[in-house]
């Protein structure tokens, strides 16, 4: 993907991560989204050497049940200047860490807070539908989206959207089962090697995979996120400030938003109606990702790559430029996403293994693997690319050494 020339947004390396904080990942968290949310930003606070009434913005996910006054109330904090939202869902976090690095460079903020928090598994569990495509498989029209030609007529979850996107690439392509199998296995792989992971003691290999059990063909058991509650919280300052702060900063070198030209309205399932339903909004976020980075994807050392799914990764292999159109099947079998491999994946474990908190641990990974306290360090690793939800929109940000 020819993307070395530098645009003139300016804003590389002037902001930096400098705080990380988590949860516990879990099935049943037993908690409010408030605490998990209360926990992972007081960590992250604590992790930078920072507390409360240094920060004067916050950045939450639209889809986030915690409101921005709710954790300033928790947290005690004292003087927020700027209070942002984005998303939806998984686009959220990459977008979120854009949203804090325009509100500090247009000086509305000087620390912004970033989380996430959900129980995902215990209490708000996104594959069952959601409220308005429960009420829209009962009355047809009205609904402002095209929403309205899908929900009624059973097409109602993600899991069903991304199973239609890898049968279409199968049919165009000839990618196979093995090879989405390859990418569940290296995300456990990860897994295992991180205390923090959900699957950390589960071992998968390829008969494992293929002998479980259909969810929506050709997606298997494994091929799916892990439906979880926890939280994940970031702070980001600028550059100069951050040389203040406990652990060494982790400079963002870019990040981009954007969606495909032939974008419908609604959340994942008006796909279908476009030209190619195996294009990623990927495809215009990388674009603009690379240009403002003034690099491109030879030179990213790793890679955090949202993985709802197992096809998801696939498709941005190919759309971040790691390999050509139609080739992300072979690119994943050959071993280039495993450890040692010239572009190891989610080496905390991802959403397939160590737990789904919609994006915003990958922000989290991707720190670490430039802090170089990763579970799965990649030696000498100095550019991670982070990327967010890739439906409906896409989002994405590459993160840098200091």
């Amino acid at each position: 993907m020819p993307a070395r020339q530098t645009d003139d947004f300016g804003h590389q390396d002037r902001c930096a991560i400098v705080g990380i904080g988590s949860t516990e990942f879990s099935r049943n968290s037993e908690r409010s989204v408030l605490t998990l949310a209360t926990e992972a930003s007081a960590a992250a606070l604590a992790d930078a050497g920072l507390s409360p009434k240094d920060v004067d913005g916050i950045v939450r996910c639209d889809h986030d049940h915690v409101t921005h006054n709710d954790l300033v109330c928790s947290l005690g904090i004292a003087n927020l200047t700027y209070q942002g939202q984005v998303g939806p869902g998984g686009v959220g976090p990459c977008a979120m860490v854009g949203q804090a690095v325009a509100a500090i460079l247009s000086g509305q903020a000087t620390t912004v807070l970033l989380y996430r928090s959900l129980n995902g598994r215990s209490e708000v569990r996104f594959g069952s539908g959601t409220a308005s495509a429960r009420d829209a498989a009962v009355t047809v029209g009205g609904q402002g989206t095209y929403d309205e030609f899908f929900l009624p007529f059973g097409l109602m979850t993600a899991g069903q959207t991304f199973s239609i996107m890898a049968q279409r690439h199968m049919i165009e392509y000839g990618t196979t089962c093995e090879q989405l199998g390859s990418i569940a296995i290296a995300c456990r792989e990860q897994a295992n090697a991180n205390p923090a992971a959900q699957m950390h003691s589960k071992p998968l290999d390829m008969q494992t995979y293929l002998a479980s059990r259909m969810i929506s063909t050709p997606l298997r058991l494994y091929d799916y996120c892990l439906e979880t509650d926890g939280a994940c919280a970031v702070v980001v300052t600028s550059t100069d400030r951050a040389s203040d702060t406990r652990k060494s900063p982790v400079l963002i070198r870019a990040v981009a938003q954007g969606c495909p030209p032939d974008m419908r309205g609604g959340m994942m399932f008006p796909i279908v109606m476009r030209d190619s339903i195996t294009d990623l909004p990927a495809y215009s976020v990388a674009s603009t990702l690379y240009a403002r980075a003034g690099l491109g994807p030879d030179e990213i050392d790793v890679a955090q790559l949202y993985d709802c799914f197992s096809i998801s990764i696939l498709l941005q292999l190919e759309a971040y430029g790691f390999c050509e159109k139609g080739e992300g099947g072979p690119f994943a079998e050959s071993g280039a996403i495993h450890r040692g491999g010239a572009l190891p994946i989610n080496t905390g474990g991802g959403h397939l293994s160590e737990g789904y908190i919609h994006g915003m641990n990958h922000v989290v990974e991707g720190v670490r693997q430039m802090r170089g306290d990763s579970s799965g360090q990649v030696p000498h690793a100095e550019t991670c690319l982070v990327t967010g939800g890739p439906l409906p929109t896409g989002s994405a940000v590459i993160l840098r050494k200091s």
